[in-house]
């Protein structure tokens, strides 16, 4: 067996190098941070090669004393952190004095900086384990690293680079980043000699569009919370506005980008309601919290942290974002009183009539709905369509046609209003079923005939097991043979579904996934499937007041943007998009 024996400082600090500088854009990002960390107004970069050829970081921070030079470069040597108490707290970008070493041992390194005071600058050049003398150079201000032929020395890791785009692409998401975190700062970034981005010091919502684009900002919601010493801000898109990748999401907790699986999670559960399929939301939000409730020391990258109350911030996160996302854009609009309903103000027998009138929509009778939502003022279910700046309290509108018994036209004070019937009465049943269900038990509606059906063994013996977890959520079932079963209640908000397949697809869920699931993390998913069944089908024809009704409830209803797989349920035309239409104007 080999000696033991002690590792060359070139070795250990290239096997460092392996962690901290894993391609040209971990390198970037160390440097970034370092010119962030050292107050710098105005950050150049400039790279060739897609930064293995180049990678030079320039700024017009506080720059190195000339005698701190050959720390510079040392391995843990640093400015920002002197005791574990301070690591504990650590409130800068970097700190483990490793970076500059670490990217020195892989590449022909050159730094020279002017600290603020000296007559001129000073410079120190590194390749591999060579560093030369302290030399007088020529910099007006701050620090200029130039990092040059990036893994010269370690051929088997730039056999590992990909090509040239690839690399400038990972370089181009490390700006972006950073630049991101300090919306203040000016930022220049350049490849190949020519200017890719220009970014002038900006508000964050206009650093926003200019790093993601017009289109997301437009329809971005701002978020900004705060609650027990913890705050969340930023901005979050729209669930219509989700990626089919992860390649908008962006998560700073104070101003440090990391990627996090418990924010992570948050943000995925607070989105999971509105969500089509696999989609993924995009976002950019900042998380600030005293540096000791937060360690930043997990991984050489700093691209981790770990919460000293976990469970805490994942809640303030979840909460944040669901709060944001609950307010639909037409109940924003209407303002923060209307952006919910109380299922108590819609009593369980206005949901228990059928026929042609609004009732058979699951809809409280409109003069009546109107009466409690707003007082007198009858006339907006009554009237066809009042003229739409009569009135601020409804925000999509009065209902004109329906068309092809599948969307309401309305018009509202900024032009047309399209809605998908089936989508916005599911997404209206969903919630109004989530909220009986957090309440109470979800209230039964007694069929005038019991409903009866072949039933497997096992569904009949699903019954019989778990009889109290189907009446928790409206449904009265119960054994007529060893190969039937028979629906004699179902929840009087899906009075009018098919009580045979709701009965079948409930069975099916409990059967699967067993009844504590169902009640608790397959909640939503059942209740879902059950509104799907009851909500209004296509080829329905409503009347002026049943539209009317269902443009209200909307207003009220929580999340009433999307349905309840995610998909938008209703669109605006403006008057000025139609004018561009027919060349009015022209």
């Amino acid at each position: 067996m080999p000696a033991i024996r002690v590792l060359p400082d070139l070795l250990i600090s290239q096997i460092a190098a392996g962690e901290v500088v894993e391609r040209p854009a971990s390198a970037l990002k160390e440097l970034l941070e370092n010119s962030l960390d050292a107050g710098a107004r105005s950050v150049t970069v400039q790279l060739a090669g897609g930064g293995a050829k180049l990678i030079k970081v320039m700024d017009d921070g506080a720059g190195i004393a000339r005698d701190e030079l050959p720390l510079a470069l040392a391995r843990h040597a640093t400015s920002k952190i002197a005791s574990l108490d301070e690591l504990e707290r650590v409130a800068s970008l970097g700190f483990r004095g490793e970076a500059l070493a670490s990217i020195a041992a892989v590449s022909h390194l050159t730094l020279t900086t002017r600290n603020t005071g000296d007559r001129h600058a000073w410079a120190v050049s590194a390749s591999g384990a060579s560093i030369s003398k302290i030399a007088p150079a020529a910099l007006a201000s701050g620090t200029s690293v130039e990092v040059h032929d990036l893994y010269f020395n370690t051929p088997a890791r730039r056999k590992f680079l990909k090509s040239e785009a690839a690399e400038f692409g990972h370089c181009d998401e490390a700006f972006k980043r950073v630049a991101l975190s300090r919306p203040g700062v000016d930022f220049t970034l350049q490849h190949n000699g020519r200017a890719q981005r220009r970014l002038k010091p900006q508000a964050l919502r206009e650093r926003v569009g200019a790093l993601l684009g017009e289109e997301f900002d437009a329809a971005a919601l701002a978020l900004d919370e705060a609650s027990a010493g913890l705050r969340l801000y930023g901005v979050i898109g729209l669930p219509q506005q989700a990626r089919a990748a992860r390649d908008a999401q962006y998560f700073f907790v104070n101003g440090r980008p990391i990627r996090d699986k418990l924010a992570a999670h948050a943000i995925r559960q607070a989105y999971q309601d509105v969500l089509h399929h696999d989609r993924h939301p995009a976002f950019v939000l900042f998380l600030e919290t005293d540096p000791s409730q937060v360690d930043v020391n997990v991984h050489p990258a700093k691209t981790e942290v770990r919460f000293r109350d976990a469970r805490g911030v994942h809640q303030f996160i979840f909460h944040a974002l669901n709060r944001a996302l609950a307010q639909s854009i037409a109940g924003a609009a209407a303002g923060p009183a209307r952006a919910t309903a109380s299922p108590a103000a819609f009593p369980a027998a206005a949901f228990a009539g059928a026929g042609r009138d609004s009732r058979a929509l699951g809809l409280a009778e409109p003069a009546a709905f109107y009466e409690t939502l707003f007082g007198q003022r009858r006339s907006l279910a009554q009237s066809p369509g009042p003229a739409p700046d009569e009135s601020d309290d409804a925000p999509l509108g009065f209902a004109l046609a329906q068309l092809a018994g599948i969307y309401v036209l309305a018009q509202n004070r900024h032009g047309l209003v399209i809605v998908d019937t089936h989508a916005a009465h599911e997404r209206i049943l969903y919630e109004k079923l989530k909220g009986a269900l957090e309440t109470r038990e979800i209230p039964m509606q007694p069929l005038l005939v019991p409903v009866a059906f072949g039933a497997e063994p096992l569904d009949v013996a699903t019954v019989e097991e778990h009889g109290a977890t189907l009446r928790t959520i409206g449904f009265d079932v119960a054994a007529a043979s060893p190969t039937s079963l028979v629906v004699r209640a179902v929840p009087a908000l899906l009075a009018d579904a098919d009580a045979r397949a709701l009965a079948r697809d409930v069975l099916r869920e409990i059967r699967e996934y067993g009844a504590s699931r169902v009640l608790t993390e397959r909640r939503n998913e059942l209740l879902a499937t059950m509104a799907c069944h009851a909500a209004v089908r296509a080829n329905r024809t409503l009347t002026l007041p049943e539209m009317n009704a269902l443009l209200r409830e909307m207003e009220v209803t929580e999340r009433s943007g999307q349905c309840n797989h995610g998909r938008p349920t209703w669109h605006q035309v403006t008057i000025a998009e139609l004018d561009r239409l027919f060349m009015r104007g022209r």
